[in-house]
């Protein structure tokens, strides 16, 4: 398991190892790069402070003022405060927080699910992002949850979100929305967006017992690896996470890079 040279706290679970794969792939393809990194809904800093830490300068949008202050916390113990910048705002306001053409990555996990308007958001990435910038974007998985009531005897909220356009459970649901694949993938190109990559996060951490997490993390961890990019594991995983960049040949914005 990867650990933070600085802290030696881990930077990789069972739970994020499929995402981080990705991003430490593209990481690699920049290397010798500090680039300016935007964390969508970053909350306390799970992804921010290792960017951080691997030397890129990284802005967190979250509307919780708490989850920030915890994000500053965890940057000052990793001795990455310099490189790590709270804003507080939402999803949908992300727009009028960033400049054109001002990200090299982006993170919007855990996102697209509660935000009114997921398609302006993604326009709003895609507008924030460099040409040949990228994105990683985490939803929630409609098949998961379909399984995951079924087999707990919710027969009624597995019905619905079969049939609910949005993939809810019903009124009562937490979110807004969950994805397949397919809707997804439409949902980034809409934005002008070209999809690299989709695999399945959480393909088999959600169901396993806690003793058999505790007992050998590596073996589940490398499982989750193995199964991520493999239909059809990946399409009944807990959430997708889908990899996207901005065409390299499109215009810039002329907005000299960085963060407002």
């Amino acid at each position: 398991m990867e650990t933070s040279a600085r802290t030696g706290r881990p930077h990789v679970t069972a739970r994020t190892a499929a995402v981080w794969a990705v991003l430490r792939r593209e990481l690699d393809r920049q290397a010798g790069r500090e680039l300016t990194v935007l964390d969508v809904g970053g909350g306390t800093g799970g992804f921010a402070v290792p960017l951080a830490e691997a030397g890129h300068n990284v802005t967190v949008i979250d509307a919780s003022p708490d989850a920030l202050a915890a994000l500053t916390r965890r940057a000052d113990d990793a001795r990455v405060a310099d490189r790590v910048r709270a804003v507080q705002g939402d999803g949908d306001a992300l727009a009028t927080l960033v400049e054109p053409g001002s990200a090299d990555l982006i993170l919007c996990h855990s996102v697209l699910e509660v935000v009114d308007d997921p398609s302006g958001v993604v326009a709003a990435i895609a507008t924030a992002l460099r040409p040949g910038g990228a994105v990683s974007v985490l939803v929630a998985g409609r098949a998961a949850a379909i399984l995951g009531r079924a087999v707990n005897g919710h027969l009624k909220a597995a019905s619905a979100l079969v049939t609910d356009p949005a993939g809810r459970a019903g009124p009562r649901d937490t979110l807004l929305r969950r994805y397949d694949a397919a809707g997804a993938t439409e949902l980034l190109t809409a934005a002008g967006l070209e999809v690299e990559d989709t695999q399945g996060v959480r393909v088999v951490a959600d169901l396993l017992p806690a003793v058999v997490l505790e007992e050998d993390p590596q073996a589940v961890l490398e499982l989750e690896l193995a199964l991520s990019n493999r239909a059809p594991f990946r399409d009944v995983a807990s959430q997708l996470h889908l990899f996207a960049r901005r065409p390299a040949s499109g215009s810039s914005s002329g907005v000299t890079p960085g963060l407002s």
